[in-house]
């Protein structure tokens, strides 16, 4: 089968596609193949040794598939040839086939689109874990989300909106900030161009927002800190800028608030059956329209290289998807 290949740490234009053994399955596994990838900024550190799991070289990243069940192992029971399904791995999914452990795949129904599935599972389950299980969000909750129009921030404003939160919506460009508007933004906010923490202030009134959704830390996270409201939970979901803010413990103290971690494989690892029940609600909105990620481009396997620089690049709006097969 041809795949992408990681032989040594780096960048994304080290990868190249090679022919390789089709993977064999545990007993516990499926053996998929893979019609669509989606492209996450956790490929993007892996590859170059900076993730939380360290994948054994040589390897293929890639870590949320869909495709075709072609065989299952002696233990699988929920699954079976030629079901339709998702698939969330830490890597492999950069490839004609991969192998999954049975627990992280997901029989989808005929009226799902499967571009569309890859496009979703990783970004949403993140971003609803963070809003529901983490932050416990509730109806009428002022929610600011930074980064608001990457794959992770437009889940979170989509799955904000359809949990009852009036969604605050922070970019670094109008064309992204236009994107949030038409997902369904209550407000705007270039912090490129605006001083974030005095239109949060105008936009609640002096009262300031309950949930902060952060994926991207940087210079913007303690602004966004003290724009908060009392009691309000501050979810540190990422690092997209690269740099880990140091946060002045104070501003905590002062607003009586949280500084909560949101670490999604984590939690997939030690609660699957919580996660499992997260990933079916998100299945059955995904089915009935009511959530739907912007899918920026898709590529092909030779180009997958591309899409991972694109996203480390910040240049991907919503998701990137590589056409495997």
């Amino acid at each position: 089968m041809k795949a992408l290949i990681c032989r040594e740490y780096g960048l994304p234009l080290t990868l190249q596609v090679e022919e390789v053994a089709t993977p064999t399955i545990e007993p516990d596994e499926v053996l998929v193949k893979v019609l669509y990838c989606g492209v996450n900024f956790p490929d993007t550190l892996i590859i170059q040794n900076k993730y939380q799991f360290k994948a054994p070289l040589p390897f293929t990243p890639g870590s949320e598939i869909t495709g075709i069940v072609t065989a299952v192992g002696k233990e699988v029971i929920h699954v079976k040839p030629g079901d339709r399904v998702a698939g969330i791995c830490r890597w492999g999914g950069f490839a004609e086939f991969a192998a999954i452990k049975s627990t992280h795949v997901f029989v989808l129904s005929a009226n799902i689109d499967l571009k569309l599935a890859a496009a979703t599972l990783y970004n949403y389950a993140t971003s609803y874990h963070a809003l529901k299980d983490r932050a416990q969000l509730k109806p009428g909750e002022k929610l600011l989300v930074l980064g608001a129009a990457g794959g992770v921030g437009l889940a979170a404003l989509e799955l904000g909106k359809l949990m009852g939160a009036t969604v605050i919506a922070a970019a670094s460009t109008d064309e992204k900030l236009n994107l949030c508007n038409q997902k369904g933004a209550d407000s705007l906010i270039n912090y490129a161009t605006h001083n974030l923490r005095e239109l949060v202030k105008e936009i609640t009134n002096g009262a300031g927002v309950n949930v902060v959704f952060d994926p991207a830390g940087g210079a913007l996270a303690e602004n966004a800190l003290r724009s908060m409201a009392w009691r309000g939970r501050y979810l540190v979901v990422g690092f997209a800028s690269g740099t880990i803010p140091a946060f002045p413990a104070n501003v905590p103290l002062l607003k009586g608030a949280s500084v909560i971690g949101v670490f999604w494989s984590g939690f997939a690892a030690k609660e699957p059956m919580q996660n499992a029940t997260n990933i079916k609600q998100l299945i059955a909105w995904l089915a009935e329209g009511k959530i739907k990620q912007e899918i920026y481009k898709t590529y092909s396997l030779p180009e997958a290289p591309q899409a991972l620089q694109a996203l480390m690049d910040r240049k991907v709006l919503g998701k990137a998807i590589v056409q495997v097969t």
